[in-house]
């Protein structure tokens, strides 16, 4: 119905009036839409695409000038596209409004986190993030990385090997609480994250399937792999034993279970692929719903105890999770260097700026489920579960905020140089 309302309007020709006020006034060119009966075409402010404004539409159909002139019929409605804004806003930024959620509305209400926590909802809701990231998992992602295969070996020494090393400075810290402190250090050993690093990789245009790899590889071997750096780095320098094998069976059956039984029922049905395929910004958010439950939850039981905290400490904590975040990605640019220039210079796979983003994204990135499971883990060996998590969540956040800013820095720099080239 639009599009034949569309063409009656442009095959209609210019009424007397418009004819006779552009002879009077030459100025007017006889292309103009309000002259020529086309319909005006606006911008949608969501989706970048034209389309068809109804409302100039139904004034040119009446052919009334009068509705012309009236800015009214012209001016799109403000409350629309605020909505429209806020809506892309939301989309965009999913995951963190939904932690900061969890953990305002744990501040508010703690009895319905408690009541959650009594009746298990963390365990379901870290089972089902794992479950998410099987059914979305794409093998012939993960295969496109074999040929980028010393870069990801890269990334998964610094994810696995080298910050683990920075929990040993961080133990030389002192705050009240100190499990601010310990929550950060527990950070430092935790694999990339599950989906942000991949997220911005692809909106950089980069190796996507390389920082899909590091990823994947990295959360399994972390599996591996955690329970002993805890017990190496944190145990001693916080004084206690932590179980490395109670808990290497307990992340195994927390994480790497529903990861692969995600995966089974993706290669074993394609119409369950392409529903997640299809879907993927759902179960996104779905996963980001489920993941903010834990710092609700934890919030919640420790919430007379946060409310005792100075926000000069909280801010002490942020910052160093923040500094934390710099160091790591400072490091990873530099090792990727100085390996580019070991192996080739410019002709060497770690001198591919598709490659070396993708790596230095996810290895400087840390993952919160995997924390948040740890801590579920220890039972409150290393500190109230509350307090060990609030930093990380706000540290999870500020790394995203990072990395986009240092995204959006990369692909300024690649609009000006090809326009370099260009001219």
């Amino acid at each position: 119905m639009l599009a034949a309302a569309a063409q009656t309007l442009i095959s209609r020709p210019p009424a007397a009036a418009d004819a006779t006020l552009r002879r009077r006034n030459p100025w007017i060119p006889a292309t103009s839409s309000c002259f020529s009966g086309r319909p005006f075409v606006v911008p949608s402010p969501l989706f970048g695409n034209p389309r068809l404004d109804p409302r100039i539409l139904r004034a040119s159909s009446r052919g009334g000038s009068d509705q012309m002139d009236n800015n009214e019929s012209f001016r799109p409605k403000e409350e629309s596209i605020w909505s429209q804004q806020l809506l892309g806003f939301v989309r965009t930024n999913f995951l963190p409004l939904a932690l900061v959620s969890g953990m305002s509305f744990g501040l508010m209400n703690p009895s319905l986190g408690c009541l959650a926590h009594k009746y298990g909802l963390s365990k379901f809701s870290t089972f089902g993030i794992f479950l998410i990231s099987g059914l979305t998992l794409r093998s012939g992602q993960i295969n496109a990385a074999v040929e980028a295969w010393p870069t990801g070996l890269y990334g998964l020494v610094s994810i696995l090997l080298l910050s683990p090393f920075f929990s040993k400075l961080i133990l030389q810290l002192h705050l009240a609480p100190q499990e601010f402190v310990t929550g950060l250090a527990i950070f430092c050993c935790m694999p990339t994250t599950l989906s942000s690093g991949v997220a911005l990789t692809q909106l950089l245009g980069g190796n996507s399937a390389l920082a899909l790899a590091v990823t994947v590889i990295s959360n399994l071997l972390g599996i591996l792999i955690v329970p002993f750096s805890l017990s190496k780095f944190i145990g001693e320098g916080a004084g206690v034993c932590i179980p490395a094998e109670k808990l290497l069976w307990s992340l195994i059956f927390s994480l790497l279970v529903p990861l692969i039984t995600g995966k089974v029922i993706r290669e074993s049905s394609k119409d369950v692929a392409g529903y997640a395929d299809r879907n993927r910004q759902i179960l996104s958010m779905i996963s980001a719903i489920l993941l903010s439950l834990v710092p609700w939850i934890q919030v919640s039981r420790s919430r007379s105890l946060l409310l005792m905290v100075k926000p000069a400490v909280f801010l002490v904590a942020v910052g160093i999770g923040v500094l934390l975040h710099l160091i790591l990605l400072a490091l990873n640019t530099l090792a990727i260097r100085s390996l580019s220039a070991a192996f080739g210079g410019r002709g060497a796979v770690f001198a591919k700026k598709e490659n070396s983003r993708a790596v230095i994204l996810v290895a400087s990135q840390k993952t919160l489920p995997v924390m948040v499971a740890v801590v579920e883990q220890l039972g409150g060996v290393l500190g109230e579960p509350g307090l060990l998590v609030l930093p990380c969540v706000a540290t999870h956040i500020n790394q995203i905020i990072i990395d986009s800013f240092l995204v959006n820095l990369w692909l300024r720099n690649d609009r000006m140089l090809n326009y370099s080239k260009e001219a």
